[in-house]
């Protein structure tokens, strides 16, 4: 189906970004990464305010998205998983 979803965990736990923040991001990916031996990846886009997004989604056998964390600004540790700054 490849709906996606953000975990009401994401704002509890980082107010300045909303459900529509996350959202915005994923759809604008800049870059995305899977992380290996599991359905998991990792992807970094930019938000309609403009600020840089971290985001880590889960994908269910049906094609859906779960957004379950998500932080701006990404932390060098993301952004040298998906290859925009060396270790």
């Amino acid at each position: 189906m490849n709906r996606v979803f953000v975990h009401p965990r994401v704002a509890e736990r980082h107010p300045d970004l909303s459900e529509a923040d996350v959202l915005e991001a994923w759809a604008g990916c800049e870059r995305w990464a899977p992380r290996l031996a599991s359905s998991d990846g990792v992807a970094v886009g930019f938000d309609a305010r403009g600020r840089f997004v971290e985001m880590v989604a889960t994908r269910s056998p049906d094609g859906d998205w779960l957004i379950y964390h998500a932080m701006t600004p990404p932390s060098k540790k993301v952004l040298a998983e998906v290859r925009l700054r060396g270790r």
